[in-house]
């Protein structure tokens, strides 16, 4: 692919065939909730900006995600995701964010969600943990092996990704304000247009 992290084309096609209305009808049912419980692990703090406004917060998975959690911590420490853009965000199922590369708010986003940051891929570290509402995985084109630092959040769960992405995280604060980020063309593959909601600053909380 030439889109390193892509994985939502296959999902796609999928939903189609078994029906892309019912697929996400079903979805849509667990809006509302969802935070889950904070754990001892450090947290990332993302205040969002755009047709959503507020913090979410993502207790990070160490135990079974080190390395790309260490990964996201090392990025916000940096200063990497402060004003990237959640390009890609389709309702019912994931908001996704994280371009460093390209997906940067105020510059030209023609080309967001192609990139990474300057650091290597990831080797994949998959788990039990299920893809449900306000789980965060690390995005990836079709090598198991190619996460670096796109992430997406879950507004709905979906088991077609268990056990095929990285779970990164959990969302324990501020589901309401994922609920709110604006959403992308479904047609599109969840393409956002004109001026997509931002994380204007990302910090680490331990």
């Amino acid at each position: 692919m030439s889109d390193r992290n892509l994985f939502l084309n296959s999902l796609v096609i999928g939903a189609v065939v078994v029906g892309v209305a019912g697929y996400l009808y079903v979805n849509r049912s667990f809006a509302g909730g969802g935070d889950a419980t904070d754990t001892p692990n450090p947290n990332l703090v993302i205040e969002v900006a755009g047709q959503a406004n507020g913090k979410i917060v993502i207790d990070l998975d160490m135990d079974h995600a080190p390395n790309h959690a260490a990964r996201l911590i090392d990025l916000a420490q940096k200063g990497a995701y402060d004003g990237v853009v959640f390009h890609r965000v389709i309702d019912g199922f994931m908001a996704q964010t994280g371009d460093v590369q390209f997906g940067r708010a105020g510059g030209d986003l023609s080309q967001a969600g192609m990139g990474g940051s300057d650091l290597p891929d990831l080797k994949a570290e998959f788990s039990q943990e299920p893809f449900i509402r306000g789980t965060v995985g690390m995005a990836r084109s079709s090598d198991p092996d190619s996460a670096n630092s796109q992430f997406f959040i879950m507004f709905a769960p979906s088991d077609n990704l268990n056990g095929k992405y990285t779970v990164v995280g959990h969302v324990v604060e501020g589901m309401d304000v994922v609920d709110k980020i604006k959403k992308g063309d479904e047609i599109a593959n969840g393409t956002v247009a004109g001026e997509p909601d931002r994380m204007v600053k990302v910090t680490v909380e331990k």
